[in-house]
């Protein structure tokens, strides 16, 4: 008798959760495939610390062939999902096409940015979702830094030391408060103009900081941002971006080149093609995680509705804490559906909430207890080391690394603008250059199609569905996307990028 096939779509956290727990649960008894863009997890609530040369890359991601044994690992995007006929259609990192069958689906595809129609934000600014949106953060703070450091007018190096960064979620209250300590220490070594130092907004229509927290952590993050440095501005929303600065709603306009999108993310639009019943954007199951009349097929994650049992007639938060125990539940029921244990419907509390503030700062209310400083800072880290499925050492190891040593500020450029927009279903990959949607292009003798890009997913939003915005995109500044992050001449080996198209803003969800 052959062994059950179950396919897992996306390795976030609750993805990888699922297949690790399935691997431990059905010890071989079944044949379990994870489809994700990448060959590895990434543990994103520690991507604001890359971003600020606190940690290498590699220290937040996980290896998924070598954590999940008896799991195998297809490398691609799915682009389509057939529930009559039980099969994943995907889209191979090289352009090659895939089908997938399976006995058990689970849907783990998390979210992406939410975006929002304001002019020019699709254009201007970046989003925080993957590691190369964080690579190219990191080197792009340090090139403004570095320009502003040896501009002569006092306008262009007041501009290039002045950084935005819109929601005052956790990211973005984790972006702006280590970018500030990330940048002062950059300017130490490469002092401004006399009088200037790095400035850092956060700004959020919200009236505080973290809104959706206790007001206890909403203040004390606040308060450890203003006395950094950081300018605050609640009740205050971005109007307008253009390559030179943005207008608020204010009414002021604000010189700078670094435009850093946090307002928030929505579930990844693959799931809308189901054609099964929806919650603003996500896919409504039970509360075994089951889709109602297809039970061989599971969600969960950012892009599952998943009824809150605490909260009759609510639906679990899209938090990092409710995947992870999403996928648990999702991992025993699936089992469960082979004979292997019994199923559990999917109930959680929480135990509290940490938010890094760099340095020794955080603000934390573990079980309910609020602290603040250096405690909340040790408490923030355990809970982080303990969270991880891999890594602790090499992540503790950088930590005491970066207590001792200044921070390293080069540019690596591996990361172009053009090459993370803000408008893509797969934040987690980069756009290459001559990239298999460039190559499929050229042998068609045609323009670049929608829906062949990196992993041609040809979803909405997707990097294929968006190939004419992205090779549109630009840095906030006065060059185009090809040679926005070059620091001199292009080089003429290198192949070109694609010509620049019309670009509109997307209006996302609300």
């Amino acid at each position: 008798m052959s062994r059950p096939r179950v396919v897992i779509v996306g390795a976030g956290f609750a993805g990888y959760q699922t297949a690790r727990t399935l691997s431990r649960l059905t010890r071989n008894k079944a044949d379990i495939v994870l489809l994700n863009p990448t060959d590895y997890f990434l543990y994103l609530p520690l991507l604001p610390q890359v971003a600020a040369g606190v940690l290498e890359p590699r220290r937040v991601t996980v290896s998924l062939t070598g954590t999940l044994p008896g799991v195998r690992l297809v490398l691609g995007e799915a682009d389509d999902i057939d529930l009559e006929v039980r099969t994943v259609h995907y889209t191979g990192p090289e352009g090659d096409g895939g089908t997938l069958s399976y006995d058990r689906l689970v849907l783990a595809v998390g979210s992406v940015n939410k975006l929002l129609p304001v002019p020019g934000v699709a254009e201007h600014a970046h989003g925080f979702r993957g590691l190369p949106e964080a690579l190219y953060l990191r080197d792009h703070v340090t090139r403004q830094i570095e320009l502003a450091a040896s501009a002569d007018d006092f306008k262009d190096c007041s501009a290039r030391c002045t950084f935005v960064v819109v929601g005052a979620g956790y990211t973005g209250t984790e972006v702006a408060a280590q970018g500030q300590l990330f940048t002062d220490q950059l300017v130490r070594r490469k002092p401004l103009r006399e009088g200037l130092r790095p400035r850092w907004l956060l700004l959020d229509i919200a009236p505080r900081v973290l809104p959706e927290l206790d007001e206890r952590l909403s203040s004390t993050a606040d308060r450890v941002l203003r006395q950094r440095g950081v300018d605050v501005r609640t009740g205050t929303s971005v109007e307008e971006a253009t390559s030179t600065g943005v207008r608020l709603s204010d009414g002021e306009f604000v010189d700078t080149r670094t435009l850093v999108w946090c307002v928030g993310v929505r579930p990844d639009p693959l799931v809308a093609g189901v054609g099964r019943p929806m919650e603003r954007g996500r896919l409504l199951v039970d509360p075994y995680l089951q889709v109602p009349g297809h039970p061989e097929v599971f969600a969960c994650g950012d892009a599952a509705a998943v009824p809150d049992l605490e909260k009759p007639g609510e639906y679990t938060a899209m938090t990092a804490q409710h995947a992870w125990r999403h996928g648990k539940a999702a991992g025993h029921n699936v089992a469960a559906s082979f004979g292997i244990g019994t199923r559990r419907v999917y109930r959680h509390r929480d135990l509290g909430f940490v938010v890094d503030l760099g340095g020794v700062k955080a603000a934390a209310n573990p079980l309910g207890i609020p602290l603040s400083g250096p405690l909340a800072g040790v408490v923030t880290r355990g809970y982080h080391l303990a969270a991880m499925p891999g890594n602790r050492v090499r992540v503790a190891a950088d930590w005491l690394l970066d207590a001792v040593l200044p921070r390293q500020g080069v540019q690596l450029g591996l990361v172009r603008s053009w090459s993370v927009p803000l408008e893509s279903a797969s934040p987690e990959l980069a756009r290459v250059a001559g990239g298999p949607e460039k190559r499929a292009a050229v042998a068609a003798g045609a323009a670049t199609p929608a829906g062949s890009g990196p992993g041609g997913s040809g979803r909405p939003g997707s990097p294929g569905a968006s190939a004419a915005k992205t090779s549109a995109v630009r840095d906030p500044g006065n060059r185009p996307a090809p040679t926005s992050d070059d620091h001199a001449v292009p080089d003429p080996n290198k192949p070109a990028a694609p010509a620049p198209a019309p670009v509109r803003p997307v209006e996302g969800e609300s």
